[in-house]
């Protein structure tokens, strides 16, 4: 406040003001903190689910950690997906892998999901090649409904920025949505996307079955 201002407060109103600013300010960072929480989980759990839908069809897979290593799967392996960055599997004679939150210069920004036709060794040149991209899609873990409509209007903008990019490379993979926390107006124009092939798939994470559903259709593509 300017010292005109600060005139006009006890110490007391000073503190006060002085509370509030930073516990606003604080509120702020928290609510980041918690989003990012919110994705992790949700990140972790379709790890989890493709895990067992790989372990189900007997396809070899290998996760990805935070340095860059792959380490083959082991059965039931505990919390590995606590640090996995990425899996990649061999599924009828296709190499897939699905990476999270990577950059993408074909769109010139991070995207939630990746998944790439490619060998392991040859995930960071497939990055930069946009005809090796099988699919992409949004990951929003938040489960709280008060933000599910603002989160699914990012995750819808950052789906068109992604489609309108990659047709400029003359590439049209699959976009698909995966979210914690749908409501009923927005599982309204999921619905109509998916009917208008704006979206290839979608499915709500706090929903097994179609959380299933997602990774055999990212399985089998």
């Amino acid at each position: 406040m300017s010292d005109k201002a600060a005139r006009h407060f006890t110490e007391v109103e000073e503190r006060a003001a002085i509370t509030s600013r930073f516990l606003l300010t604080k509120g702020d960072g928290i609510g980041g903190t918690m989003r990012n929480v919110g994705g992790q989980l949700g990140q972790r759990k379709l790890l989890r689910a493709m895990a067992s839908i790989l372990e189900l069809g007997d396809a070899p897979y290998h996760w990805l950690d935070r340095d860059k290593v792959w380490h083959a799967a082991a059965p039931n392996q505990p919390d590995f997906e606590v640090g996995a960055r990425g899996l990649h599997w061999t599924w009828q004679g296709k190499n897939r892998a699905l990476l999270f939150n990577r950059r993408v210069p074909a769109a010139g920004t991070n995207v939630d999901l990746c998944l790439l036709n490619c060998e392991r060794g040859q995930v960071d040149a497939a990055i930069g090649n946009p005809s090796a991209f099988v699919a992409l899609g949004e990951l929003k873990g938040g489960i709280d409904p008060a933000g599910a409509d603002e989160h699914w209007k990012t995750a819808r903008s950052a789906l068109a920025r992604i489609r309108a990019a990659f047709a400029e490379s003359e590439a049209h993979p699959p976009l698909f949505f995966i979210g914690a926390a749908i409501v009923r107006n927005m599982a309204g124009e999921l619905w109509r996307g998916l009917e208008n092939n704006t979206f290839a798939n979608a499915a709500n994470l706090t929903d097994d079955g179609q959380l299933a559903a997602v990774a055999r259709w990212l399985r089998t593509l």
